[in-house]
């Protein structure tokens, strides 16, 4: 009778083993990632919203999973997309771009949302107050669209001789398109520049515009500060070295993937802040209670620049950055050009981190000004020996 007993006992414990791992496996907290880029051309920004999530205590796989969709480009697929996270009960969506955001916070009213996006939020309509969200959204504002002018600015200082700028927008990153295109007007007219609108929303529209850019005899290129040209920036980068022609980039990811300059924020750092913010909401924070953030240097220290053509560009730039107090961080003769190869992966980036990275990768071969504003000190390790 006791044998039968245990045997019993047994089987009922070796039954509700698998039953209590399935629950614990239910209970595990769900993150929604609803992003409008593709996956291949975000790799580098998915590691830095793991990274992010570890800090807040998190790990892909063991205590949290994340559902990913990707739009691929296709604004038109971002509501469908919203929804279905939506219908899976994410515990909170993470929205790394403007498109993908404001389609989250008008899926749900009631599921967190937390976004990174270059705009200003409240104009987007993501929350009430910078300060005190209220809503179900909260997150980092990274300020891209704000340096417009200021980006146009260093550009003619780096070509002063280039009157006709080509100036490439998304027309589908609606109403971010219309802002730049007036903001890039008005600098232009107080620049005395001709400018080009070039409108361009798939890769192959990328292709068309360079076209069009090198037959107009365009003298120089302004990228505007759009995500999908985010997720293209190795193929910009690309062209501009193909048609030969200078272009200034909204992330300082551009000229690590071989670009001529930027001036902004870093992104993948912005991403690491983004996954920050989904741990804490998954702990249980509310996102009216969390202010929303600035990005990593919300107001730019200096630029990358990457010569594509010998030293002419930065002999010039170097005598217009000087007299304004900027000091010279990082020179580093270029090699080679473009470095599109992977194990250029880092190259140009002047954080400890990064000098970390682009040891590792070998690379090294990237041609880098950084300036820091007038009256301040180097906050980066120097890479240059």
């Amino acid at each position: 009778m006791m044998r039968r007993r245990e045997f019993i006992m047994l089987i009922g414990g070796a039954v509700a083993w698998p039953l209590a791992a399935r629950a614990q496996q239910a209970a595990i907290p769900v993150i929604g990632y609803l992003a409008s880029g593709s996956l291949d051309s975000s790799l580098l920004y998915l590691a830095a919203f793991r990274r992010g999530l570890g800090e807040a205590g998190f790990v892909e796989g063991q205590n949290v999973a994340i559902e990913y969709r990707w739009g691929e480009g296709q604004h038109d697929r971002m509501r469908e997309l919203g929804a279905d996270l939506v219908h899976r009960g994410a515990a909170v969506i993470a929205t790394p771009d403007t498109p993908a955001s404001r389609t989250a916070v008008a899926a749900s009213s009631t599921i967190p949302v937390v976004f990174a996006v270059g705009d200003d939020p409240v104009r987007l309509g993501l929350v009430a107050a910078l300060g005190r969200p209220s809503g179900n959204a909260t997150g980092i504002n990274f300020f891209v669209g704000e340096l417009v002018a200021k980006r146009l600015g260093l550009l003619h200082e780096l070509v002063p001789a280039a009157t006709r700028i080509a100036v490439l927008i998304d027309p589908a990153d609606r109403p971010r398109a219309q802002d730049v295109l007036n903001d890039v007007q008005a600098a232009a007219r107080a620049l005395g520049l001709e400018i080009q609108i070039l409108n361009a929303s798939t890769s192959r529209e990328i292709d068309g515009a360079f076209a069009v850019l090198a037959r107009n005899q365009a003298q120089a290129l302004f990228v505007g500060p759009h995500a999908f040209f985010n997720f293209r920036r190795v193929q910009l980068a690309m062209l501009a070295t193909k048609y030969a022609i200078p272009a200034t980039y909204p992330v300082r990811e551009f000229p690590d993937g071989g670009g001529l300059m930027s001036y902004g924020t870093n992104l993948a750092d912005t991403y690491r802040q983004l996954g920050i913010y989904a741990g804490r909401i998954v702990k249980g924070a509310r996102p009216a209670d969390l202010p929303v953030g600035s990005g990593p240097h919300a107001r730019p220290r200096g630029h990358h620049i990457r010569n594509p053509a010998g030293r002419r560009h930065h002999a010039r730039f170097r005598s217009a950055q000087r007299p304004r107090g900027g000091a010279l961080c990082c020179y580093r003769p270029a090699r080679e050009y473009p470095p599109h190869s992977h194990q250029y992966l880092g190259a140009g980036l002047a954080t400890a981190d990064d000098a970390h990275l682009a040891r590792r990768s070998g690379s090294g071969r990237s041609d880098v000004i950084w300036t820091e504003p007038p009256g301040s000190l180097p906050t980066r390790r120097r890479l240059c020996r």
